[in-house]
């Protein structure tokens, strides 16, 4: 029943999504041109509250918690596993407090409406997960930016989306070089919960009437940890959250 609802249904959330991309595209560029930074990132936050607007169109719905008393303007490194695209709104919407900017694929820096030019003015890290020394000076540029900026970053330490929920190891030399930039950024895990079954028909259809959540969790304590220790921290605080097994170091 679901698929074929996701048939029915699929048609209009793509029309919308599509319409909020295509529109937000000039408002973007004149943000800004015109006025610069700070419009420019509350042209995203309004993109990106229209993008998840869009999953209702689905019967999906979003529920985002949040219970930490995370501090606006220290830098944060949010930690997430992911297991769609959609994920991606979502954390930009209900975290746009803190300046989050995404380590991202380079392939999605071009071709595609709002996103990619968001990605390629709005202080991404594209990186190219075929040139490692290119994809370690984006992140430590990304790090320097939060240093000096109070910029966050938001990371998949998966490395590619899990089609099926189930979380895989985190690889954590993203992490370590924003530490190493900016030792000073809190690194706070978010769970996100079943995303990928939006899109386990592929993309189309898209699936429907699904409950989905994305949960903030504790800060990692860094002090006197490598970087590996403390991803692998926050990779079993998710599966934790998940109700999936702990990885062992």
């Amino acid at each position: 029943m679901r698929k074929i609802l996701g048939i029915l249904l699929s048609p209009i959330h793509y029309i919308f999504f599509g319409l909020v991309l295509v529109i937000f595209q000039p408002i973007q560029w004149f943000c800004f041109n015109v006025f610069g930074y700070a419009a420019h990132k509350k042209s995203v936050d309004v993109l990106n509250f229209f993008l998840v607007s869009t999953y209702y169109l689905l019967g999906n719905t979003v529920s985002f918690t949040d219970k930490q008393k995370i501090p606006v303007g220290r830098p944060v490194i949010f930690v997430a596993n992911h297991q769609s695209l959609y994920d991606i709104p979502v954390m930009i919407y209900f975290l746009r407090r803190y300046h989050a900017k995404f380590v991202s694929k380079i392939e999605l820096a071009k071709g595609i409406p709002s996103i990619s030019y968001n990605l390629r003015h709005g202080g991404a890290a594209n990186i190219d997960r075929k040139d490692p020394r290119q994809s370690m000076a984006e992140l430590g540029r990304l790090g320097t930016d939060m240093k000096t900026k109070g910029w966050s970053a938001m990371i998949f330490p998966e490395g590619t989306r899990s089609a099926d929920g189930v979380v895989r190891k985190f690889q954590g030399a993203g992490v370590a070089m924003l530490l190493k930039k900016c030792p000073d950024a809190l690194v706070v895990p978010v769970a996100i919960n079943n995303s990928w079954k939006m899109v386990r028909f592929g993309k189309f259809p898209l699936n429907t009437f699904i409950s989905m959540s994305w949960t903030v969790l504790p800060p990692v304590e860094t002090d006197g940890k490598k970087a590996d220790e403390i991803v692998l921290e926050a990779e079993n605080e998710i599966k934790k959250a998940l109700g999936q097994s702990p990885q062992t170091p």
